[in-house]
């Protein structure tokens, strides 16, 4: 069953205005939660898949880029967590 995709505003609602969000909105599909610091936190293999569809690339590329510029990305105490669910 596919999750229902979080909307960004639901998410600010619930949560406080002071949560910091990636900025391209497409990755809102990859919203799984918010940590106890008031992190966003995203699934990595949804990103991978979101991003390769939204630039019309393969899935090492989307890693490669990612894996570069987001990932390990630090702009503060609330920068985005990033999260690999493990199988059950």
């Amino acid at each position: 069953m596919e999750r229902e995709k979080m909307k960004r505003q639901d998410v600010v609602d619930e949560y406080g205005a002071e949560l910091l969000f990636l900025s391209e909105e497409y990755f809102d599909g990859a919203i799984i939660g918010v940590t106890g610091k008031s992190q966003v936190a995203y699934d990595m293999d949804a990103m991978i898949d979101l991003f390769s569809r939204n630039n019309d690339c393969t899935y090492e590329e989307a890693v490669e880029y990612l894996e570069f510029n987001t990932w390990h990305a630090y702009v503060g105490e609330e920068t985005p967590v990033f999260i690999t669910r493990l199988s059950q």
